[in-house]
């Protein structure tokens, strides 16, 4: 049976991740953001990696969400709500664990 203290770290773990998880999805939606205003990434170099990076990490949340919940239309462009959803689940998250 586990000891009180290894569940204090394992929850405390599990905050962290949801809080870095948080922080990376608010990156890519500024990111989203930046190329919706004219920003265009370097083919190479540490940005590219970076921009890479933040999709790996983010991708496996948010792709089972996009097939639950296609894009909105609204005019010429496709809305994504799989961000907000993600965003709602690590909130929920968060407050069921008490963080």
């Amino acid at each position: 049976m586990p000891t009180l203290a290894a569940v204090g770290v394992v929850a405390t773990l599990v905050c962290a991740a949801i809080t870095i998880l948080t922080i990376l999805l608010l990156l890519k939606v500024l990111v989203s953001w930046a190329l919706l205003f004219g920003f265009r990434p370097p083919v190479t170099g540490p940005v590219r990696f970076l921009l890479d990076l933040l999709d790996e990490v983010t991708e496996p949340l948010l792709r089972p969400l996009r097939g639950l919940v296609p894009p909105v239309r609204a005019g010429g462009v496709g809305l994504d709500l799989s961000i907000v959803i993600a965003f709602v689940i690590l909130a929920v998250l968060r407050i069921a664990l008490g963080c």
